[in-house]
């Protein structure tokens, strides 16, 4: 048989169901090829855009845990929360309501984004309790969101002065499973409602939350035993009439870290007031109770040897160093003794920071002197004592390091700071002044810090003077 033409091929493989041979895919005529191609770089132009945003969105929830987490002390955790929660999804305002015990109220409402006029206009309007559509997300703790507050069947109203608001994007924060709070968002800054994608990313930032919130009320039941732990070792001061005297202890920022600060005073057997602080080397149990071995073997040899402080401190290292491993010590020690004018500081110091006086005029002087070592390093080298006059009416304070030590500064940048920091509040009264002086240091505050204020009377007049130093009989 003869070879069978194109078409009669074609046509056989018709008759026999084969159909005809496939063809490639024609491109379509030049003006609409042009269209396909500007639609298709347009729809992988959104989705990349699409996955851009949704890289950047899930960078910035990482980055806003890592804030979070990075907090200690609860009050900033809880502001950190609502902040970081309007930044991942552009909210004007934001607010976060700890819950009551009972859990049928909010008993604390921490705003964010109002401005002085707004904060102005609300000023003296009782907070929120979660009432209306703030109470939804207490009655059901599902995510809220809400496109239209003021027509929304549960809504209450706004109270007058308070900004407009609209949209409502609402998440609880759970701890220990358990609703602690409810994280609040309003007003996107480009007017849309919240979205799904607004919701799920605050819902996996409230669940960072309650562990952040965890963690910070553990540091802070940590630091509260740690500090009720120092203050039981701290000495509870008698009256040292005519002198006034004011004491602030702090612990460290920084969990787990028992400090070995202390300080004393006490009226001494000849009518003398003796005053002492000191630190212990260390952040420990161990720096702790070395503090405790320290301060009261120097507190008997005060009060029963009438010598001058630099011999009671070389008695007070031989002993310690025959009888107890201890760690590098700081110490201050001083005698505040009648004189005929009025009153007279001699102290001692073994490595430690020298008194600053502030004067009635408000001037003030670091007494600067020979500190001599710190305790023990070396018994054999001499500890020599200083006398200075004590102005009516002035302010002796004796600090540690933990008040004016800053890493990112120099030290005497941190003494500076201190002296113009005490000018300033000397004039209050003095348990206001060390409390000022401890709120504002100008310290890290990673190290625990104590510190003894003590007024001079203002009148010159004082007791006789009693008799020469000596051993006590």
């Amino acid at each position: 048989m003869g070879a069978l033409s194109e078409q009669d091929a074609r046509d056989e493989g018709e008759r026999e169901g084969t159909g005809p041979a496939p063809q490639p895919p024609q491109p379509p005529p030049a003006p609409d090829l042009r269209i396909y191609v500007d639609t298709e770089l347009e729809r992988i132009g959104t989705q990349l855009r699409a996955l851009a945003d949704a890289k950047d969105r899930l960078q910035g929830l990482l980055d806003a845990v890592l804030a979070i987490s990075g907090e200690l002390d609860l009050s900033a955790v809880l502001r950190r929360i609502v902040t970081t929660a309007m930044d991942l999804v552009g909210a004007r305002y934001g607010a976060l309501g700890v819950l009551h015990e009972s859990g049928e109220y909010l008993k604390e409402f921490i705003t964010a984004g109002l401005n002085e006029e707004e904060r102005a206009a609300l000023a003296g309007i009782p907070f929120p309790h979660g009432r209306g559509v703030l109470g939804l997300l207490i009655q059901d703790p599902e995510p809220l969101r809400v496109e239209n507050i003021p027509g929304h069947p549960s809504s209450a109203g706004f109270p007058p002065g308070h900004p407009p608001m609209r949209t409502l994007l609402g998440v609880a924060i759970s701890v220990r499973g358990e609703i602690y709070g409810d994280l609040y968002l309003s007003e996107r800054y480009d007017s849309r409602p919240f979205d799904r994608e607004d919701e799920d990313v605050v819902v996996a930032l409230a669940g960072a939350a309650g562990i952040a919130i965890e963690n910070a009320r553990l540091f802070a039941q940590e630091r509260e035993s740690a500090e009720r732990f120092q203050r039981l070792l701290l000495p509870s001061l008698p009256d040292l009439s005519p002198f006034e005297v004011a004491t602030v202890y702090r612990p460290a920022t920084q969990p787990s870290r028992l400090g070995g600060d202390w300080y004393d005073a006490m009226v001494l057997p000849d009518d003398t007031v003796g005053v002492t602080i000191g630190d212990v080397g260390g952040h420990d149990l161990d720096a702790a109770a070395a503090m405790a071995r320290i301060h009261s073997m120097l507190r008997a040899l005060l009060y029963d040897r009438r010598t001058p402080p630099s011999e009671v401190l070389v008695q007070l290292d031989r002993a310690l160093q025959a009888t107890a491993d201890i760690p590098v010590t700081t110490v201050c020690l001083a005698r505040i003794e009648p004189h005929e004018t009025g009153w007279v500081l001699r102290w001692s110091t073994a490595g430690h920071f020298p008194p600053l006086l502030i004067t009635p005029d408000l001037e003030t002087e670091y007494l600067d002197a020979e500190p001599g070592v710190p305790l023990a390093v070396s018994t054999g080298i001499a500890r020599p004592d200083h006398t200075h006059e004590l102005p009516a009416g002035s302010i002796l304070l004796l600090f540690t390091d933990g008040l004016v030590e800053h890493h990112a500064h120099s030290l005497d940048e941190g003494l500076t700071a201190l002296a113009g920091l005490a000018a300033t509040h000397a004039e209050r009264p003095l348990k206001e002044f060390v409390r000022v002086l401890a709120d504002h240091h100008p310290s890290d505050g990673q190290d625990d810090m104590a510190l003894l204020a003590l007024r001079i009377p203002a009148s010159t007049r004082c007791p006789e003077p009693g008799p020469p130093g000596g051993p006590a009989v």
